[in-house]
């Protein structure tokens, strides 16, 4: 089981982000916060190609997985990763799925399925 679902887009970088955005809000979910990384490592001297992370949540799943194990906060919120490499732009994301390979003792039923074909559907349509 792959813990990211990871693919390349031919739109721009900043095109692709936006469409991550935009994207979240259709699936109903919102957008707490956007970490322009390459920026903030830049005022320390680095550099990187253009890279954001950008934070998302659904509060009724949230809240769901953190009355399964308040340690699943560990893991939120979702992120989707959209950046350049080697010329190339790319979303990715992680997999939901892989939650119960950490929190075994929680019972989190086909939710975390549920969620990753969700974020699958983000990346796919914002590419």
């Amino acid at each position: 089981m792959e813990f990211d679902y990871t693919t390349t887009t031919t739109k721009t970088f900043d095109a692709a982000a936006q469409g991550v955005q935009d994207e979240i809000i259709k699936a109903g979910m919102r957008v707490l916060y956007i970490h322009d990384v390459q920026k903030t490592l830049a005022e320390k001297g680095f550099e990187r190609e253009p890279f954001k992370i950008i934070e998302f949540c659904n509060a009724k799943f949230a809240n769901e997985f953190l009355n399964k194990d308040i340690k699943i906060g560990l893991c939120l919120p979702c992120k989707v990763n959209v950046y350049v490499k080697d010329g190339q732009t790319f979303i990715s994301g992680m997999r939901p799925i892989i939650l119960p390979q950490f929190f075994p003792q929680a019972d989190l039923g086909e939710r975390p399925k549920e969620i990753d074909q969700i974020i699958q559907n983000i990346i796919n349509n914002a590419k």
